[in-house]
């Protein structure tokens, strides 16, 4: 599979599955930070986060799993703004099967910290993707 990646923040991009053979080239690209918001088990065959991890580390990048199953609670959120700040500034790449939920829990983040809303919307937007399903949550 192709790793789909776009950027949706200075520094921060969002996209599909990491496979264990991505995680080199993200690194040779410049990423330092991985950020997997997909749950294990969510298809067979998929890597486990045990092993996203250990691949990461392998190769000197740092990573968080804050997997989202059904719906995004308060405590993601959460667990999303305390990964959003271990990475800084740093180049970051979160994931999960299309990156739609990475982008919807990257606004939440940002906006639980004051962030314009408008600014988030259009962010996604430009990438390709809605904040629409989470209106409740703005």
């Amino acid at each position: 599979m192709i790793l789909k990646k776009v950027e949706l923040d200075t520094n921060f991009h969002v996209g599909t599955q990491a496979e264990l053979s991505d995680i080199e080239a993200l690194k040779a690209a410049g990423f330092e930070m991985i950020i997997n918001n997909r749950p294990d088990g969510e298809v067979d065959g998929q890597p486990t986060s045990g092993e996203i991890a250990a691949a990461a580390e392998a190769a000197g990048l740092d990573y968080a799993h804050v997997p989202i199953t059904h719906g995004i609670s308060p405590s993601d959120v959460k667990a999303e703004i305390e990964a959003l700040e271990k990475a800084g500034a740093r180049k970051t790449y979160a994931f999960c099967r299309s990156g739609t939920r990475s982008t919807m829990l990257w606004a939440l983040a940002h906006h639980e910290q004051g962030r314009d809303i408008d600014e988030l919307r259009a962010k996604a937007e430009a990438a390709g993707y809605s904040l629409t399903p989470i209106n409740h949550l703005l």
